[in-house]
């Protein structure tokens, strides 16, 4: 909410397991300002649903839809919108063509495994463009709530 508020250098670490294994996400405690930290949040390109199981921690996810007009999504006009609180033991799935972002509310690390693809013969596989579009969120600042 803030761009000018203090925080961590490093929001969170991700290590990618490739198709053989889950990628593993370990969120650093703290805030941004009065913002917990968060991923960045993004959308899925294609018909590609993810499973996020919650290892250590407590966290809320901020899951969105976009409208679509004319088969393609609409950037500020959300459908629906919802958060959801997750600890230790639980899932999130995410669906297809839904957006979103994992934040941790912890005094401590937050971590998960998922199942989302990697391509590691992506020129750039950290941002993963093959499956992931983070513009959208990037041009709307965000998503619906902070």
């Amino acid at each position: 909410m803030d761009s000018e508020a203090d925080g961590p250098a490093i929001h969170y670490h991700m290590v990618r397991g490739g198709s053989n294994q889950r990628n593993i996400t370990i969120w650093e405690p703290g805030k941004v300002g009065n913002e917990y930290i968060k991923t960045y949040g993004h959308y899925h390109v294609g018909n590609l649903d993810e499973t996020y199981w919650i290892l250590y921690g407590e966290g809320i996810a901020i899951v969105q839809k976009r409208v679509e007009r004319n088969g393609q999504p609409v950037d500020d006009e959300i459908e629906q919108a919802y958060a959801t609180h997750a600890k230790a033991g639980d899932s999130l799935y995410m669906p297809a063509g839904w957006g979103h972002l994992v934040v941790n509310i912890s005094d401590t690390f937050f971590v998960t495994a998922d199942d989302s693809p990697v391509n590691f013969e992506e020129v750039d596989p950290v941002s993963l463009p093959g499956h992931a579009d983070y513009e959208a969120v990037k041009r709307m600042q965000g998503f619906s709530y902070y």
